[in-house]
């Protein structure tokens, strides 16, 4: 078989929606694994429960993180779940192997006055005011719907038309779900409308946040990179803030003011609600209040 790995990553991009980011990720760890298997004379569609298990082994003595080990291990899976369905194999030799155990470790956050400081200088980032109307945007946007990173930067123009309240989030896997714009943002996003249709580079892009990019909208890397900046500026480098940091910051402060976990799951865009769970550690401080606020013994 000439191909097997690109097979199995067109029928994920055909067939269950994979985005790219996914199908590039899968296809670098395939890619390792195979080069693993190559080296000690075997091959993907030959190489048995014991071969793989010798992989992870190698990875863990050189270094390498239980959360690497697991998404190789979640791609090999994968993969060798195809070749069965495919015919390829008559067994899939990754089924039983379990994952590697990972430490469960606090998602870093920030307090509101962080966030609000973060806010106000990204209004006031930017070389040109262009700049500064689309960076308060992707802020405002961001903290007020808790997107990843990769939905905020490749949302298409004609969810952002008509000042919608609700805003439909295309997340992994193609899955939708509809997420509540706060005052803020709605106000950030319909500045950022006048200021981008007066732009002929930016009004003819089928993209909200449109750039020269070769995929013709702001870059992850780039918008990594710009919160970073804002940061500094707003005297916050130290707490490696990062996209991902201000997601967690949204789900954080609306379960520390009373949300509930199966709202914030679906706002999220979590398929499973033990990946939402990991914020319940900023109830323990609200519950302790409550408590002390409401117990009849409490007092003493």
């Amino acid at each position: 078989m000439a191909d097997p790995i690109g097979q199995f990553l067109d029928a994920a991009q055909a067939e269950r929606g994979a985005s790219a980011n996914t199908v590039l990720a899968y296809r670098r760890d395939l890619q390792d694994f195979e080069g693993s298997l190559a080296a000690a004379g075997g091959d993907l569609l030959t190489a048995s429960q014991a071969g793989i298990e010798s992989y992870l082994i190698r990875l863990d003595r050189a270094g390498r993180a239980a959360s690497t080990r697991t998404r190789r291990l979640s791609a090999i899976r994968q993969f060798y779940r195809f070749a069965y369905e495919e015919g390829w194999r008559s067994d899939n030799p990754a089924a039983a192997i379990r994952s590697p155990r990972r430490k469960r470790r606090l998602p870093g956050t920030l307090s509101v006055d962080d966030v609000d400081a973060l806010l106000e200088h990204a209004g006031q980032h930017g070389r040109t005011p262009v700049e500064k109307a689309r960076n308060h945007c992707l802020f405002q946007m961001l903290y007020a719907t808790g997107m990843r990173v990769s939905e905020l930067v490749c949302l298409p123009v004609s969810a952002a038309l008509g000042d919608p309240d609700m805003l439909l989030i295309r997340g992994k896997g193609g899955k939708e779900r509809l997420v509540p714009l706060a005052p803020p943002a709605k106000s950030a996003l319909a500045q950022w409308l006048r200021v981008r249709d007066g732009q002929k580079t930016l009004a003819g892009s089928p993209f909200l946040f449109a750039s020269r990019a070769r995929d013709g909208h702001l870059t992850r890397i780039r918008f990594y990179g710009l919160v970073r900046e804002v940061a500094a500026s707003a005297g916050l480098a130290d707490k490696s803030v990062t996209p991902h940091v201000l997601r967690h910051a949204f789900a954080t402060h609306l379960l520390a003011n009373g949300a509930d976990l199966r709202v914030i799951q679906t706002l999220l865009g979590h398929a499973d609600i033990s990946s939402t769970e990991i914020y319940t550690h900023v109830l323990e401080a609200r519950l302790q209040a409550l408590v002390t606020a409401h117990h009849p013994l409490a007092g003493d």
